[in-house]
């Protein structure tokens, strides 16, 4: 009998699911066509026809993990700095799913950045988080909560402090559990709200 259309789309998904299971267990260095093979009970005969290379794999792996973030359960943001804050919660792995996708995303820098073609997708990746971020910030701006000023720096520095963050709560979870990340947070969001007046912490001149 003849394979129907959605025959081979129920494979592909359960592909899928083979290969973020291996993610999550291994992350980009264990992705392997014989890890992915052995998770399907699947020989790596059959992989090859989703995936001709190793490459390939890897690419649709990188694929997986923009929509599998974006699909994650969000918290309820209103508006302004509240926003802002409730995005930014959810990029931190301040839960068991979040943490997992933490380090797969981690886990898939080094392969974008041998890659000339990844390093070029991922800059755009992270540049859409910044442009989502700015508009918040802009949004804040607008209400008043935020001082007036470059939305787009603003975002830029907000994205560079929770992936510091992130890196280093997935490294030393101990140091940085959920309550010590939020906490850490809403430090530099007050930095945000309250800016030190211009000079503040300049060494003084002799």
């Amino acid at each position: 009998m003849p394979r129907t259309k959605g025959d081979h789309e129920a494979r592909r998904r359960d592909v899928s699911e083979a290969v973020w299971r291996v993610l999550a267990a291994h992350g980009f260095g264990g992705l392997t066509m014989r890890a992915v093979a052995a998770e399907l009970d699947a020989t790596t005969g059959l992989l090859t026809h989703y995936f001709p290379t190793k490459r390939d794999l890897v690419v649709y792996a990188l694929d997986l993990l923009e929509p599998r973030s974006d699909a994650r359960l969000r918290r309820t943001a209103g508006k302004g700095m509240s926003a802002v804050r409730a995005a930014l919660l959810d990029v931190l792995p301040l839960t068991d799913e979040a943490t997992v996708s933490n380090r797969i995303w981690v886990s898939s820098w080094d392969i974008a950045l041998a890659d000339p073609e990844l390093s070029a997708d991922y800059a755009g990746k992270y540049a859409r988080s910044r442009d989502k971020l700015r508009d918040l910030v802009a949004a804040a701006q607008q209400l008043g909560e935020l001082p007036s000023g470059d939305a787009a720096r603003v975002a830029a520095g907000i994205q560079s402090f929770v992936l510091g963050l992130v890196v280093q709560a997935l490294l030393d979870p101990e140091a940085f559990p959920p309550h010590r990340q939020i906490e850490l947070l809403d430090d530099y969001l007050a930095t945000l709200v309250f800016p030190p007046p211009p000079g503040d912490g300049r060494a003084a001149s002799s």
